[in-house]
């Protein structure tokens, strides 16, 4: 190659130039306007279809996820029950969704889309609200099993429905027709996924934050991150599913109060912060000056980043977390499907928007530093918090980060795996190989570049969400039927008998 390894100084980060260009180029074609076309419009077709119960049935599916709402055994539900209860798989699901794409995702976002980036992240989060029910609600009903007889579930299980009855124990659909061949494409993806999105990407940020904050080498970080990550995940989702529901509370509780109070301090900047934001996702050029810098994208640049970014934060088209929602100990599939949903209401349209909010009102976007670079990624939220907090808003900022990476990183070891083993034909017997790798990815995405690691995550985001949408509307015609007979307690008096005939 004719590209040279560049070491950044004393933070020990490598990269290639040839290489970064060449995923540059994948990420563009990848996220050009037919992906966008496709999420969006799915997302459009499904709300409608579903005459917008996502948004009328947010309270009752609030209240599943905390437990407020403890109906049992819906009409016609049936099925085999998984391995982890509905909580812990809630708190799996976010832990996977609650990482850097709710901190340095919305950085990157509204740096390289512009303030109008956060908007679309909100849109494409209200919109993914009906696809990642319908996805969710798909991965429980047909969950299969691998080899020991064990629950698996997830777009690659769903996918051996789509042209026949797809026998949930049949090794041998996985090859016979489309529908298998969809599900062996998303799993390949969704394991390079893993490696992409669901580790490396959270590794860099935890090194690039303990670099910016507390100047520990990113090496080092490598070491012990790789070390802690053998650790948890040998244990499998048992022990996964223990670690978020203590971790992810406390954690998204954490980081909101902090952000509150940056938001707080600076409150009369909110009104023109919020206005900026709402005129830069169609007019970006408005808003150049005060609180946001020198603003020169387009708004396609702002739709495209905020859309982007918006699916890497919830993960909604995707379904890669149907893995995840497909492991929980429930009969009730449609109900899970509304917990599921929660994490994208939970995700983007509360925790997106407050961090979003804080580096507005801060006015740190279009920042740069010492050298003239501009501010974004890790050094960027920093900045923002450090504005308002001083140094130890700094060191709070980058203890989140931490803690929301390596909760991704725990959970996203489970979806990859799972999409491993189907890749296997259910064997489980090469699990072991895959932990040891995906806990030795976290040391290489400690060293590498951060543009190159987002980039590569991208590509793996949006060749995952392929097959996963033809799945979905493949099957949307019956499930989308279902979710609309659903008896939720309160509403549509005698719909319960509907839903018996609708599964008829």
């Amino acid at each position: 190659m004719k590209g040279i390894v560049r070491i950044a100084a004393g933070s020990g980060s490598i990269g290639n130039s040839d290489v970064e260009n060449l995923i540059r180029w994948l990420d563009n074609i990848v996220w050009g306007p037919w992906l966008l076309i496709l999420l969006l419009g799915t997302g459009c077709y499904l709300m409608l279809r579903l005459k917008f119960l996502p948004l009328k049935n947010l309270k009752f599916a609030l209240k599943c996820a905390f437990g407020g709402e403890q109906k049992k055994n819906a009409p016609g539900a049936g099925g085999k029950g998984g391995t982890i209860s509905s909580f812990a798989s809630l708190t799996t699901e976010l832990a996977i969704t609650l990482g850097t794409g709710n901190i340095i995702g919305v950085a990157t976002a509204m740096v390289l889309g512009g303030p109008g980036a956060l908007f679309w992240m909100v849109v494409t989060s209200v919109i993914g609200m009906a696809t990642k029910l319908v996805e969710s609600t798909l991965a429980v009903k047909y969950r299969g099993m691998n080899a020991k007889g064990e629950t698996a579930g997830g777009p690659m299980y769903t996918c051996l429905h789509i042209f026949s009855d797809g026998e949930k124990d049949s090794n041998r659909k996985r090859f016979s027709n489309i529908g298998g061949m969809l599900g062996m494409a998303f799993a390949f993806f969704a394991v390079m996924a893993s490696f992409g999105m669901g580790n490396m990407t959270q590794s860099n940020s935890i090194a690039d934050a303990l670099w910016v904050s507390f100047r520990v080498p990113k090496a080092e970080t490598g070491l012990i991150l790789t070390i802690i990550t053998i650790l948890v995940v040998l244990g499998g989702i048992g022990v996964i599913g223990k670690v978020t529901q203590v971790l992810v509370p406390f954690m998204g509780i954490f980081y909101m109060l902090g952000t509150l109070v940056v938001i707080l301090a600076n409150w009369r900047r909110l009104p023109e912060a919020v206005m900026g934001i709402l005129t830069a996702a169609v007019h970006p050029q408005a808003v150049s000056g005060g609180l946001f810098g020198s603003v020169t994208v387009t708004a396609f640049e702002s739709l495209r980043w905020g859309v982007a970014r918006g699916i890497f934060s919830n993960e909604a088209g995707l379904g890669a977390s149907g893995i995840t929602t497909a492991a929980a100990d429930t009969k009730d599939y449609v109900k899970q499907g509304y917990i599921s949903m929660t994490g994208v209401f939970l995700d983007t349209i509360v925790i997106c928007t407050v961090t979003g909010l804080a580096f507005a009102v801060t006015g740190v976007i279009g920042s740069t530093d010492a050298d003239g670079t501009l501010l974004t990624g890790t050094a960027l939220t920093v900045a923002a918090f450090g504005s308002t907090l001083g140094e130890m808003g700094g060191n709070f900022i980058s203890i989140c980060i931490t803690l929301f990476a390596f909760a991704t990183i725990i959970g996203w070891a489970y979806q990859g795996e799972k999409a491993f083993e189907f890749l296997m034909g259910g064997r489980t017997k090469y699990n072991l190989l895959y932990r040891f790798t995906y806990a030795l990815t976290a040391f290489l995405g400690c060293i590498c570049s951060l543009e190159m690691v987002w980039n590569f995550s991208d590509i793996c985001n949006g060749l995952m969400a392929v097959p996963n949408l033809i799945c979905v509307l493949a099957l949307s015609g019956k499930m989308c039927r279902e979710i609309r007979a659903y008896p939720v307690p309160g509403k549509r008096a005698g719909c319960g008998l509907k839903y018996k005939k609708e599964l008829r």
